[in-house]
């Protein structure tokens, strides 16, 4: 991969598919591992890898647990002249984590005047029994069951090839609507009972969401979006605001404390979104952007500081007044590599491996104004006072070990915390550690015990 990176792939490769492949599967597994219970991974993609994205997606994330293949209409107007078919719109794939669990937002309908009407007004009718995908018995063996008719004759659902169907709703659901007078009892040609629901003018019914993205942006406009933050063209066909807003609507929904992480931020459109759908409902929804290009800071975080506190020039007076917020940006250390230390000749820093460990250790975040290579003190977590016993000498490293004399020296600890200490070796037995409430953990043995 690290060969692949920075190369352009051109058609002429053969071997294009099974780059883009392996540079992705690694990073969708990640991602799983990062989905919340009911979370929810859209990707977006074009059609010359959509296939291969569909079966990677299938096998990482499950075919049951895929949501929709979204058409995005990225494109307006009519297509070019440059090919026989002019591709005016890319596709976003939604999986869920479990499909049983990630909460969709429906979209909602207001029933107009009906053709049928009984003593509580006019009405509509819809089929009680499930129609489309999972309409079969055994997909919600709950929703079987008998409904009696009007002459006391038991009903039940069945699909149009005569097989065992379900019905829309359980029996608790089934019988309120028959309570309240909202089932209808037809009789077709055939002399069969067919039931329907009865939807009144007004009543306001959920609908599933729709796959196709219309009125939610183009490039084109994204690019205009980001001509008004910046005044100038900075980034090359970045995703438009309203696109990310919808999606992160349908999943964030009913989650206003959701965290919504973007592994390829680009030009920062997913926080854009989050920023400007908190400032409409009031919500506390964070986001993460993980981007490894050089425009990180001077594009991707310099658009959330401008659109955070407001954009001057800006004729949107929201963008004008700014939407509010906050976040906080961070830079990858240097990796710290145990195999490229064997041959002692590339060891990192006191303060690399300070953040490397304290890090590693705790969980927290890393201060590294705090750190003091005099005292070997590197930081404090929420349980721990941590120290760090370690040179960047092969030979030092050999004579380092924290003894009892260290320990006795050690600054006073806080009554609520322990000291966890970082060192190559130990010359205190368990007795001592008790003691001195030290938690000890050894420097990996490859970084000092390389000659003997």
């Amino acid at each position: 991969m690290q060969e692949w990176l920075g190369k352009v792939v051109d058609r002429e490769d053969l071997t294009r598919h099974d780059k883009w492949l392996c540079m992705m599967m690694p990073r969708l597994k990640l991602l799983r591992e990062l989905l919340s219970e009911n979370g929810v991974i859209f990707v977006s993609i074009d059609e010359n890898e959509q296939h291969h994205l569909r079966a990677m997606m299938n096998d990482t994330f499950g075919e049951i647990n895929h949501l929709a293949s979204f058409a995005w209409a990225a494109r307006g107007g009519a297509g070019g002249t440059t090919r026989q078919v002019e591709m005016l719109h890319e596709y976003i794939e939604g999986y869920a984590l479990d499909s049983d669990i990630a909460r969709i937002r429906p979209t909602v309908s207001k029933a107009k005047s009906g053709k049928y009407s009984d003593h509580k007004g006019t009405y509509n009718r819809e089929l009680l029994r499930q129609w489309g995908q999972g309409d079969r018995r055994e997909d919600r063996p709950n929703m079987y069951f008998p409904i009696l008719s009007p002459n006391r004759e038991e009903i039940y659902p069945a699909r149009a090839d005569g097989s065992d169907g379900r019905w829309r709703f359980g029996e608790e659901r089934v019988r309120q609507l028959l309570e309240n007078d909202d089932i209808d009892f037809v009789k077709n040609e055939n002399g069969d009972w067919i039931v329907y629901r009865k939807i009144r003018e007004g009543r306001e019914s959920l609908m599933a969401a729709g796959s196709l993205l219309l009125n939610q942006g183009t490039a084109s406009n994204g690019t205009i979006e980001l001509k008004r933050v910046f005044g100038d063209k900075v980034f090359t066909s970045p995703k438009p605001v309203s696109l990310i807003h919808h999606l992160v609507d349908l999943v964030c929904w009913d989650d206003k404390d959701a965290i919504i992480l973007d592994s390829f931020a680009g030009s920062g459109t997913t926080a854009h979104a989050v920023l400007r759908l908190n400032k409409e409902d009031g919500g506390n929804r964070r986001f993460i952007l993980v981007e490894c290009e050089d425009y990180a800071d001077s594009i991707t975080a310099e658009r959330l500081r401008r659109v955070i506190k407001g954009v001057p020039s800006a004729k949107d007076e929201v963008l004008k007044n700014g939407l509010g917020g906050t976040f906080s940006y961070f830079e990858l250390g240097k990796p710290v590599e145990i195999e490229s230390m064997l041959d002692g000749s590339n060891l990192p820093t006191y303060r690399e491996l300070a953040r490397y460990v304290f890090y590693t250790a705790t969980g927290d975040e890393f201060d590294d104004a705090v750190v003091d290579p005099k005292t070997n003190f590197i930081g404090e977590s929420r349980n721990h006072q941590v120290y760090l016993f370690y040179e960047p000498d092969v030979e030092k490293l050999k004579n380092t070990a924290l003894t009892l004399d260290i320990a006795r020296a050690l600054p006073p600890l806080k009554a609520d915390k322990r000291r966890l200490i970082f060192a190559p070796t130990k010359y205190l037995d368990q007795h001592f550690l008790d003691e001195f409430k030290i938690d000890f953990a050894q420097l990996p043995f490859e970084i000092y015990q390389l000659v003997r």
